[in-house]
């Protein structure tokens, strides 16, 4: 183990970083128990407050999120210095439909997410976090971009 191994850190995030750290994210992953396994996706997002709002289409993802619990988790990682974070959220999804308070639909769909892959992505998710924990690698001291005796 190098010295700068021996001096990285492995940190606890509170809530509100954890909160932070989402928002400066699109996208994440949504994992859903269907078809006799756990099946993660990924899914563009955006916060309405601590609520995570998802756009998707319809398909298993929306099946089996839909009034269920779910994970949700998104990360950043720098392979360059062995950094990063990770964001998990566990909650309760829902469709949201025509059937809920139009303040509701309303604040959903002004959240401002926006789907990347092509498609009609016209249906709305809500997941409502129950819990949430984050972690944070931070690095050591980092090894020199090369070694000077390697060149002659």
């Amino acid at each position: 183990m190098t010295e700068g191994e021996r001096d990285r850190q492995l940190q606890v995030l509170d809530v509100d970083e954890c909160y932070r750290l989402l928002a400066t994210e699109q996208i994440g992953r949504l994992g859903v128990n269907a078809e006799h396994y756990p099946l993660i996706f990924p899914v563009n997002f955006a916060l309405d407050g601590t609520t995570i709002v998802i756009r998707t289409d319809t398909g298993t993802k929306l099946s089996a999120a839909d009034h269920a619990n779910v994970t949700f988790e998104v990360d950043q990682i720098d392979r360059g210095t062995r950094a990063g974070w990770s964001v998990l959220v566990r909650g309760l999804a829902e469709e949201v439909t025509a059937e809920h308070r139009a303040e509701l639909v309303e604040r959903t769909r002004a959240s401002g997410v926006e789907p990347w892959a092509p498609g009609e992505h016209g249906h709305w998710m809500r997941l409502i976090p129950q819990q949430i924990s984050g972690r944070r690698i931070v690095p050591g001291r980092l090894p020199p971009a090369f070694e000077p005796a390697a060149y002659p």
